[in-house]
């Protein structure tokens, strides 16, 4: 038996994966997405004869028999922090649409999906989308080289430049690629063809490339078992009414029949159940949109987005394995094992992580650990108290770890801890790009803090003619020539000896804690006699210990460039005596 293609739909955010196949569909599901981004894994089916009727007489020119059933879409996320969601769908996938903005090119997560493809041998077409906003295009119901054919020469120009752009990017990265109907080998170059999700230029050409290639070259692998075990992924799970608790899955492999046993991946050990019933999506449904009818059905066959209806599936959380099987004992260990690889949860240090699926934590773990993140624990679920505990537990040791990362879900701990983060947000990238402003913010606050106890670097001048009194204590006026003097500051003379403190500050004939730079005020020096251990005209620094120093060039993102100079002025004045100092 050939069962259907999967395909998988992968490219960098907003360059048009989830549009290309609306465009298919005639569906929106792009609207219905945080940011207009695809943040969960959906599933289309788009039968043969609806290939044929987009493609019209182009699939004729192939000259192949078809006996493919149709093909199944993924529409993965687009960024690059979905790298094993797509890893996933590029192991599951058999065959692939790269698609890049052609006004943009080839984008860091371009390359990164381009990897997981190679890494899999899977085979792709690219779709250089979004040619409806080239200058000086004109879109047309015809075929899409009829269209190019009867463009402007500037137009054609400009369209070959942007193509090859891409042709070159890929030829430094080892990939031959060429326009789709100039390519004479496809088991040697990569189909490119441009397309406009928006109009649907271009759209029929690239099912007819993707349907000719998958036909031709894939047969072989697109034989399946028809009584084999099933073998699927859990897209969502959903409450229907007159059903209750149901699982949208994606069939992969097998056939799974009502009465059917069942295995599912859960957080707490695997799930037995029996098929309750099997619901089938019509055909170019999307299997997420709440417009979607659903037919009973007997059974199913690989590969298929199937609605499943069974008991005790409550627990049951998107992203899990699901099989059918015989031998449920082993069933249960492999589908755990698979588990066990994204759940994490040690006594070691790191952040705390959650997430609505494990696709998505799977997602989030591994971009995490991409940057070098320590994760102490990562799970499922909307964010508790627990896990606010968790967190703060890090503060003692590590307050970087100090925070809770929530991917599309919610804050449910009803409590506010002063300690701890909560960064939360349904845009997986948005909530990275967050945490790395958190890290950098608090950072900067630990920093500071370290800081906060040293002695601040200033350099004075007693003034000439200022003497208000000489002893017990001297009072006499200064001018801060550099940085700023705080009531309290240690002093010393240019050769590093310490002499006095300083008292107390007075401006106007009010008492100030700090004067800063250029500021002339009247300083009490307790323990030194004018004339004696200072003189008008000294010059005196900050006494900075050798520890404190250090801290300063530890921490001296913190500290501004005056100062810094400052304190390289201080470090020589206090190497006259000895070399090492500060060192």
């Amino acid at each position: 038996m050939i069962r259907s293609p999967i395909c998988t739909v992968a490219g960098h955010v907003d360059h048009g994966k989830s549009s290309i196949l609306d465009f298919i569909r005639k569906s929106n599901i792009v609207s219905k997405e945080a940011g207009a981004i695809t943040q969960a894994i959906g599933a289309s089916i788009v039968p043969l004869d609806i290939i044929k009727k987009i493609c019209g007489d182009l699939l004729k020119s192939l000259n192949l028999e078809f006996t493919i059933p149709g093909l199944l879409f993924l529409d993965t996320p687009g960024h690059a922090a979905f790298s094993n969601i797509r890893k996933r769908g590029g192991n599951l996938a058999d065959i692939a649409i790269l698609v890049i903005d052609i006004n943009e090119g080839i984008k860091p997560q371009t390359e990164e999906v381009l990897q997981i493809f190679k890494q899999y041998k899977t085979p792709f077409i690219i779709a250089a989308n979004k040619i409806d906003l080239l200058s000086g295009w004109k879109s047309e119901n015809k075929p899409l080289i009829s269209v190019i054919n009867g463009l402007p020469d500037n137009v054609k120009y400009l369209l070959d430049e942007k193509v090859y752009e891409i042709v070159g990017k890929l030829s430094e990265m080892g990939i031959q690629a060429d326009r789709f109907d100039r390519v004479d080998d496809y088991t040697k170059q990569i189909a490119i063809i441009p397309t406009s999700a928006k109009k649907g230029d271009g759209i029929p050409e690239l099912l007819m490339v993707l349907a000719g290639l998958a036909q031709k070259y894939l047969e072989k692998s697109l034989e399946t078992n028809a009584e084999g075990e099933a073998k699927g992924t859990v897209i969502e799970v959903k409450e229907e009414k007159g059903l209750g608790t149901t699982l949208d899955v994606v069939l992969y492999d097998g056939t799974l029949k009502v009465n059917d046993t069942i295995v599912i991946g859960g957080l707490n050990g695997a799930v037995v159940t029996k098929v309750k019933s099997l619901l089938e999506p019509s055909a170019l449904a999307e299997m997420r949109d709440k417009k979607t009818k659903f037919r009973p059905v007997k059974e199913v066959k690989a590969a298929i987005g199937v609605k499943i209806a069974a008991q005790e599936i409550e627990d049951v959380v998107a992203g899990m394995p699901l099989v059918s099987a015989k031998d449920v004992e082993k069933a249960k260990e492999e589908v755990q094992k698979a588990v066990e690889e994204v759940i994490i949860e040690t006594d070691t240090q790191g952040i705390i992580v959650k997430a609505d699926s494990l696709g998505s934590l799977e997602a989030l773990v591994k971009l995490l650990k991409d940057k070098d993140v320590a994760i102490k624990k990562a799970s499922i679920g909307n964010i508790s108290k627990k896990d606010l505990i968790d967190a703060d537990a890090n503060n003692e040791k590590n307050p970087m770890n100090a925070i809770v990362l929530g991917f599309n879900v919610a804050d449910i701990s009803g409590v506010c801890m002063d300690n701890v983060k909560v960064v939360t947000n349904d845009v997986i990238y948005k909530l990275i790009e967050d945490f790395e402003k958190w890290q950098e913010e608090r950072k900067k606050e630990l920093e500071c803090k370290e800081l906060d106890d040293c002695v601040k670097p200033c350099k004075i001048e007693l003034l000439k003619g200022y003497v208000f009194r000489q002893s017990n204590p001297a009072v006499v006026g200064i001018h801060v020539v550099e940085g700023t003097l705080f009531s309290g500051t240690p002093l010393m003379n240019s050769d590093g000896k310490l002499i006095t403190e300083v008292k107390g500050i007075q401006a106007d004939q009010e008492s100030v804690e700090k004067a800063e730079k250029n500021k002339q005020v009247a300083v009490s020096l307790p323990g030194v006699m004018v004339g004696r251990q200072i003189k008008e005209g000294d010059i005196l620094y900050s006494a900075i210990s050798e520890e404190q120093f250090r801290k300063y060039k530890q921490f001296k993102e913190q500290v501004s460039k005056e100062d810094i100079a400052l304190l390289k002025e201080i470090a020589e004045l206090m190497r006259k005596n000895n070399s090492m100092w500060g060192i």
